[in-house]
């Protein structure tokens, strides 16, 4: 076993060669290039393969094949900043199987592109320049194409009428869905979205200035709830927690928003929603006084945590 291979500095000019930024000129997306093509240490670039691969095997391909250790924390940094920006720029496919698997799926593969496979089998023959001229000339189109099978795969929420914005699929985009499109016009009717978040891109929807317009300023979205909607006829900002994988509004997360959103000039709503009443059982502990749950198969109830505010008769 080696520590250092030719294949890696071959990956990354062949990276250079077609056009990929040069954030990506590194060792780590060599890897990722030669897991993508099953090209060990003792195989030549035309014996490169298609195989599908996450992104945990592609960091045990760079143990096992080339020595190269990654601690398990990298599984991000080997997604977003080496797998992206190969789905951005068509050489790799995401989840060709299942497209309309979650963004955050432990299940999540990856594919090297056919044509992209074919010119890289072609690398060091006299043939490489110019099919690497001819793939040149046909890549913004490639681009084009994966860009609009990704935006065909998103998931429509209708925000106002005739408005519509797409959101990643997933389990969690979906409750994100119905909340919009559900729990919105119930209660909060004439509401305005301001955000919604996205677990591919991190934010689907954010409207700011209407934000900064309550007196809201927010610097790292990654603190934000899921959604926000502002609700004029009463003068509140009713802030929504998705729950599918991570925790309700429970007493550190409502000191979380109470901080973020000090400054609002209207009231504050707290809710937590979950897909289910199943799902919810098993957060019923740690759920924050002073707090709605909504329930998407129960759509027309909210639950409150609220004590003797809601107490009397039907």
């Amino acid at each position: 076993m080696e520590t250092s291979h030719s294949n890696i500095s071959q990956a990354i000019d062949i990276l250079k060669e077609l056009g990929i930024p040069k954030a990506q000129h590194n060792e780590r997306s060599a890897l990722c290039l030669l897991a993508l093509l099953n090209l060990g240490p003792d195989k030549m670039w035309h014996q490169a393969e298609k195989r599908l691969i996450g992104i945990t095997p592609m960091m045990e391909f760079s143990r096992s094949q080339y020595n190269k250790e990654y601690a398990p924390n990298s599984r991000e940094t080997f997604r977003r900043f080496s797998m992206h920006q190969f789905v951005e720029a068509g050489i790799a496919k995401y989840n060709p199987d299942k497209p309309e698997r979650p963004v955050n799926s432990p299940k999540a593969v990856y594919q090297i592109e056919e044509e992209t496979l074919e010119l890289i089998k072609k690398y060091g023959t006299v043939e490489w320049e110019l099919a690497l001229t001819e793939y040149l000339k046909g890549r913004k189109t490639l681009v084009e194409k994966y860009a609009k099978e990704r935006i065909q795969n998103k998931v429509p929420v209708q925000i106002a009428p005739g408005k519509e914005i797409l959101i990643t699929p997933g389990e969690h985009s979906e409750l994100i869905k119905s909340i919009i499109e559900e729990f919105g016009p119930r209660f909060v009717p004439g509401g305005a979205l301001i955000y919604a978040g996205d677990t591919g891109e991190k934010m689907g929807y954010f409207d700011e200035p209407l934000l900064k317009e309550l007196g809201v300023e927010v610097n790292s979205h990654g603190k934000m709830p899921d959604v926000v909607i502002y609700y004029p006829e009463k003068k509140w900002l009713i802030l929504i927690e998705s729950v599918t994988s991570h925790g309700p509004v429970d007493g550190k997360r409502h000191g979380e928003l109470e901080t973020l959103f000090k400054n609002s000039k209207v009231g504050i709503v707290y809710v937590t929603a979950f897909p289910n009443r199943s799902l919810m059982a098993r957060y019923l502990n740690e759920i924050a006084w002073e707090t709605e749950v909504w329930v998407a198969d129960a759509p027309s109830h909210l639950i409150h945590f609220n004590g003797v505010r809601f107490l009397g008769p039907y």
